[in-house]
């Protein structure tokens, strides 16, 4: 079985030394790189197959990574970081990043995250085969969304919604992400807006609506669909 290949981005040796010999363990080859610099060199002559980024590197921002990376590539890339600013978080996503873990971590959510952007390399904002999420599927192809066999009735703007949702799901997508990409750019700011539309889509679609677990919530980020079944 070929190893995919990570490269650990970090300038704390303290963690780059937790990182390699578990993720090692886990089934992976590990690259290591201690700047911005490095990172970028590294990708670009080794090929990796994920990028674990910190966004407090000595010789530049992570985010200058992530842009300068997507101007080029669409390696993974999930971030780990001790900054626990929304701001911070909201930004590396809008970048491009695919998902974020804050410090202190599990090697457990790591790499349960590192699997899920791992199996969408290579299909990146690709139109899904049908789903089945928790009891509801959600047919592209024939634009249809069904629960228990039965038609669920959504609006356009609540299947867009959906679909995009769907497009990433396991990963969380950022409220300015969903508003400009559904609704266009000038609606980037309405979050009440989006909270109304994201409620009408839960009452439609969950078992629960109080309790969602097809469409849940990343608080002051953004929403992440559940993976499918």
């Amino acid at each position: 079985m070929i190893q995919s290949r990570i490269l650990v981005v970090d300038d704390e040796p303290q963690i780059q030394r937790f990182l390699k010999p578990s993720l090692t363990a886990a089934g992976y080859e590990v690259l290591e790189a201690g700047t911005g610099a490095e990172a970028l060199k590294s990708v670009a002559t080794q090929a990796p197959d994920l990028v674990i980024l910190d966004l407090g590197l000595p010789d530049m921002d992570g985010k200058e990574v992530i842009a300068s990376l997507r101007g080029w590539s669409d390696i993974p890339i999930i971030i780990l970081s001790a900054r626990d600013r929304e701001s911070e978080k909201i930004a590396a996503l809008d970048l491009g990043a695919d998902d974020y873990v804050e410090k202190p971590f599990s090697i457990g959510e790591l790499t349960a995250r590192m699997r899920t952007a791992l199996r969408h390399r290579g299909r990146r904002e690709a139109i899904p085969t049908v789903m089945e999420v928790d009891g509801l599927t959600i047919d592209p192809v024939r634009r249809l969304v069904l629960r228990a066999g039965e038609t669920v009735h959504l609006t356009p703007k609540e299947y867009d919604l959906l679909l995009l949702l769907a497009r990433h799901a396991g990963r969380v997508v950022t409220h300015r992400t969903l508003l400009t990409s559904v609704w266009g750019p000038a609606h980037g700011d309405d979050l009440h807006y989006l909270r109304v539309f994201i409620g009408q889509l839960r009452q439609k679609i969950e078992r629960d609506p109080t309790e969602p677990r097809i469409v849940r919530t990343e608080p002051g980020v953004g929403y992440r669909m559940t993976e499918p079944d």
